[in-house]
């Protein structure tokens, strides 16, 4: 082994940084960041943490309208964990000197945003995982305990005798180099780069879920993939998120003709879950014929300046006033509810290996997440996981998920599609909107590009593009494979062959495990 720590932390987001500072207080903690330590999907969440703070609010209000999302799915008792410890984990941030916004009394201003009952989303204008990753850095950075590596792709899980003992992973200059360490927590974050269009930075390639697959942990609800219904739709401009904020303060989705048009879908209106919003401009759009767009002239354009000014420079980049003109929108690939399973301390099913975050699934979210949960997840659960990895060893305990084996075709020998065209059949065909025929052809195809792609990594551990092309392909045939599997539709994963939820059948998780 080239480096050796106490504990390895594999990802730089909420959830890493959150139990590094934890963990230092301990041992030693080797920290991996794939790119610029501060790229993340933390840096990019723009509305805020949700945390039951307000006197209208309580945690029994907050679960209500966390399982409510989640369309039936969601496991009650990490709900339970979320919704309790929630407060206590955003006090922290507080009390640590987070810059959030304060109303006229001083106390922390509360958004709303879609499908919450009342206000209570914690924000920093519209930057707020910015802010919280900026704090979150202040705490780890410079730690004598904490060694940071910076531009480390983690490329495998290292596993002995049934146990992780560390990773491998290659350098900016592309040497492999290997860490020991006696627990590794993966907190790599999504995988929204499996799909062509999505809000997720370049980094989100769903490393984590890949590397824990081929290492055969077992992985669940792959699934449910939550596309943001507001992304700006612009060409030639970057697929830019239009939080959810937005609606929560009165911005209104329209049509060409200038006409609201959510109640014509949704009783909620614009203030639906968001798979009901992206779903209900797919129809709209199919409807009109016409793009649909985001409108809030009707609102005071000095408060949206001032509430949003990091939409309104983005948007102000593709030639739009956010305060005054129509923005076009449509949905992209934002968050993956399913992932590397874990119970309720982040315990995989491989000891000594542990996950939080976006990478990780412990199934709060169900099969979708209500908005400005993700924040909050990565906080509690990065700090829980933190918290075992500091006592001795026992095993995880899963809430009972079906499991389910898979083996990839060996020999390989197809030609290897590139990174773009994989993700453009996952948009087409493992989209929104899916089918039987489609879902089918996908995964063939994927499973295919997978056994090829991980056949010639082996060869070649230290390309980045090969790399690149060997996740994608494997978290995208998982995605589609659990997708083809799963005969009905249910919060983010939308069937218009089985269009119904089918509770007899399916109110249930299903865990792959991948033999290779």
């Amino acid at each position: 082994m080239d480096i050796a720590g106490d504990f390895l932390v594999i990802g730089s987001g909420v959830a890493g940084l959150r139990a590094a500072i934890s963990l230092a207080e301990v041992g030693d903690v080797v920290l991996l960041t794939k790119a610029d330590p501060r790229e993340s999907n933390t840096g990019y969440a723009q509305g805020g943490i949700a945390a039951a703070l307000g006197a209208d609010d309580s945690p029994d209000l907050h679960a209500r309208d966390t399982t409510a999302a989640g369309d039936g799915l969601c496991v009650p008792a990490a709900v339970e964990v979320l919704v309790q410890e929630g407060p206590r984990y955003v006090q922290e941030l507080l009390d640590w000197g987070a810059a959030f916004d304060r109303d006229v009394n001083g106390r922390p201003s509360l958004g709303r945003e879609a499908a919450h009952s009342v206000r209570r989303v914690l924000h920093a204008r519209d930057a707020t995982g910015r802010e919280i990753a900026r704090l979150l850095w202040s705490r780890v950075s410079g730690r004598p305990g904490v060694r940071m590596i910076d531009d480390a792709r983690a490329t495998e899980l290292l596993i002995q005798r049934g146990e992780c003992v560390g990773a491998a992973f290659v350098t900016a200059a592309g040497a492999r180099r290997t860490v020991a360490a006696q627990r590794t927590l993966l907190a790599t974050g999504g995988a929204g780069q499996v799909f062509r269009e999505t809000t997720n930075p370049a980094i989100a390639t769903g490393d984590g879920i890949a590397m824990a697959a081929r290492a055969g942990v077992r992985v669940v609800d792959l699934e449910f993939v939550q596309f943001h219904p507001t992304v700006l739709n612009v060409e030639g401009s970057p697929r830019f998120l239009l939080s959810e904020a937005l609606r929560g303060e009165g911005a209104r989705l329209i049509n060409e003709a200038g006409e609201p048009f959510m109640e014509r879908y949704e009783p909620a209106a614009d203030l639906a879950s968001r798979d009901l919003v992206a779903r209900a401009i797919v129809r709209e759009v199919e409807r009109t014929g016409a793009p649909v767009y985001l409108s809030l002239a009707h609102l005071d354009s000095e408060f949206v300046r001032r509430r949003f000014p990091t939409i309104a420079r983005a948007t102000a980049q593709a030639g739009l006033d956010l305060a005054r003109d129509r923005i076009p929108v449509s949905p992209a690939a934002h968050y993956l509810m399913g992932g590397v399973e874990t119970d309720l301390d982040g315990r995989t099913s491989i000891a000594q290996l542990f996950a939080a975050g976006e990478v990780a699934c412990t199934g709060v979210h169900g099969a979708n997440r209500l908005a400005s949960n993700s924040l909050l997840e990565g906080l509690v659960f990065g700090a829980r996981a933190a918290a075992v990895m500091l006592q001795p060893s026992t095993p995880a305990v899963f809430a009972g998920a079906d499991l389910r084996e898979l083996r990839l075709p060996e020999g390989g020998g197809d030609a290897l599609p590139s990174a773009y065209a994989i993700r453009d059949l996952m948009w087409r065909a493992v989209g929104l909107l899916r089918t039987h025929g489609d879902l089918q052809r996908a995964s063939a195809a994927l499973e295919r590009a997978a056994a090829s792609a991980t056949i010639a990594v082996r060869g070649r551990p230290c390309d980045p593009e090969l790399g690149c092309v060997a996740n994608i392909a494997t978290v995208g045939w998982l995605i589609a494979t659990a997708a083809l599997r799963r005969t009905e539709s249910r919060g983010s994963h939308f069937r218009t062959d089985c269009p119904a939820r089918d509770d007899l059948h399916w109110s249930k998780h299903i865990s792959d495990r991948l033999q290779i």
